[in-house]
């Protein structure tokens, strides 16, 4: 799909844009068509880049301060009532 990232020279706003030929290129913030077109990035996906974000996400979760708070909790809760 080509998708391309515009800068708008009159109000700074940046967007992306879906670009077919019939597409009018304009800003949507202001309808401004002095545009400039920024460098864009590409994804690539594979089974170890997947794994790799799945992971980072888990560790992310874990070392988040409401599940940590939620199992020292529930760690308190246990250890109260065990007996």
């Amino acid at each position: 799909m080509p998708i391309y990232e515009y800068k708008c020279r009159k109000c700074a706003n940046e967007f992306e844009l879906l670009v077919l030929s019939k597409t009018v290129i304009a800003c949507p913030a202001c309808q401004g068509q002095d545009l400039e077109q920024l460098l864009s990035g590409f994804a690539v996906d594979s089974a170890s880049i997947r794994q790799a974000s799945a992971k980072a996400s888990r560790r992310a979760q874990v070392n988040h301060k409401d599940y940590v708070e939620k199992n020292i909790a529930h760690a308190e809760y246990v250890k109260k009532h065990d007996d």
